[in-house]
């Protein structure tokens, strides 16, 4: 095997910190051609979808990348702007953000960049980027607060591989979750209070989780157990009690049974029990995507208002708002304590000169 190796380098640099922040991905363009290139290299990886590798490459080859590339195309036009995907324009601004607000408290010597797990910039150019600047202690956070084998595990293996392949590797933290922080449940929380102020409160709050197949829960991924700590955290914070407040599960796919209850089946049933009027907040994204924006704020409102509910709202992702920027920067600074950032330059020099020959 040949390693890759760092280009570029010289003993006269200084090691930095790198900050890498991570998410699910987007197609590079709202078209079917564009959706099957994105959606083949996600449905692809055995973290998202554990099925025998044999009969999965048959039924993703064969049908599924046949007819969804086209429905998702639709879907995502619905949601795209002028500046492109909005979750990469908002991962974007996230990550310009969290750069300013980084460097501003630590120096120039901290590289903070972002990639898409599926999808460009992808995790392995951003990286390899990150390391040729100089980064020798890297810090790894997808933002994904709670904890899954097929989102979390996934960037971390994405993160692995290309350690494998390289020569000199840095010191590596990962955040593997952040779904009971403090700093993230004060963030969401009192950006529903603000939700509250300006249009006040309903019959219900609903927090709606991505959802995955049952037997990932059975077979030990934590995802449920963090999706409800988060929400019973929430609450708490909100002073809900049980009746002001429900978990559900959004976004199945195939005819296996997912995290139940279903967003959909409950939005469906609520109007039947008297409740005429709620707001949806999804805890599990930290920026507005096609779910979110699609799926939650307009799908899921239909099925609501047409089984005679009279009030909907969608209330939006954290995505760039300042106490969100500032509470991640929070955590990412309790998982770097203890590095620094040194410049060596004086004593890489002092031992090249010592014993002559550079280092």
């Amino acid at each position: 095997m040949k390693y890759i190796n760092s280009t570029g380098f010289t003993h006269k640099q200084s090691d930095k910190i790198g900050v890498l922040i991570t998410n699910l991905g987007t197609p590079d363009e709202p078209t079917a051609k564009a959706l099957k290139r994105y959606l083949k290299q996600f449905l692809s990886d055995p973290r998202v979808v554990e099925v025998p590798k044999l009969i999965w490459w048959m039924v993703l080859n064969g049908v599924i990348l046949n007819i969804r590339p086209r429905r998702s195309a639709k879907a995502y036009r619905t949601v795209w702007t002028k500046e492109g995907s909005p979750l990469l324009t908002i991962t974007q601004q996230q990550t310009n953000a969290l750069r300013a607000r980084l460097r501003k408290h630590h120096g120039e010597d901290i590289v903070v960049d972002f990639a898409m797990r599926y999808g460009n910039p992808g995790i392995e150019q951003v990286a390899n980027n990150m390391l040729d600047q100089g980064v020798r202690k890297l810090m790894v956070l997808p933002l994904y607060p709670q904890y899954c084998a097929s989102t979390t595990a996934s960037t971390f293996d994405a993160i692995a591989s290309l350690f494998t392949r390289r020569r000199w590797l840095p010191d590596f933290r990962f955040i593997s979750s952040y779904h009971d922080h403090p700093y993230y449940i004060q963030t969401l929380a009192e950006s529903i209070r603000q939700h509250w102020a300006t249009n006040g409160k309903t019959d219900k709050l609903i927090f709606s989780f991505h959802g995955i197949p049952k037997r990932y829960l059975t077979n030990g991924d934590p995802y449920f157990c963090h999706c409800h700590k988060t929400s019973r955290l929430l609450a708490e914070a909100l002073n809900l009690d049980n009746t002001q407040y429900e978990t559900t599960f959004q976004s199945r796919f195939g005819r296996e049974e997912w995290l139940q209850p279903y967003t959909d089946f409950r939005l469906k049933a609520l109007p039947a029990e008297g409740i005429k009027s709620v707001q949806v907040v999804c805890p599990g994204f930290s920026a507005d995507c096609l779910e979110t924006l699609e799926e939650i704020a307009v799908e899921n409102r239909d099925y609501f208002m047409n089984a005679g509910g009279e009030r909907y709202e969608y209330i939006p992702a954290l995505n760039d708002q300042p106490d969100h920027i500032e509470s991640l920067a929070k955590i990412i600074e309790q998982n770097i304590q203890g590095w620094r950032i040194e410049n060596e330059i004086s004593v890489r020099s002092k031992l090249s000169h010592q014993h002559g020959a550079t280092l």
